[in-house]
């Protein structure tokens, strides 16, 4: 199994529209092959801003770098440069492969 996650620092005040963006926006992931789980996680907040982890299971990383040059990985991010001004940058990915 592959884990894939992005780390997103998001503006102080913009953490409900920075939420309200994810949970309306279509993944198109339910036919992609090898992946098997996404949730979006709420870290810690502080005086610069609030930390959210994307974090998405796979069977392979074969099978996510594949995703990633897919018409879905397109479809899904296409409005991602709409709502810059939530982010503070871009994100941080970090991949894992489990061991056990």
């Amino acid at each position: 199994m592959y884990l894939a996650m992005n780390r997103f620092k998001i503006v102080l005040g913009k953490e409900d529209e920075f939420e309200t963006v994810w949970k309306s926006r279509e993944t198109h992931l339910e036919n992609v092959k090898g992946f098997k789980k996404f949730n979006l996680i709420k870290g810690e907040t502080n005086k610069e801003f609030s930390l959210y982890v994307s974090h998405s299971e796979w069977n392979s990383e074969e099978d996510f770098w594949d995703w990633t040059k897919s018409e879905s990985f397109r479809l899904a991010h296409k409005d991602a440069a709409s709502h810059r001004d939530l982010y503070l940058g871009p994100p941080d990915y970090e991949g894992f492969k489990v061991i056990i």
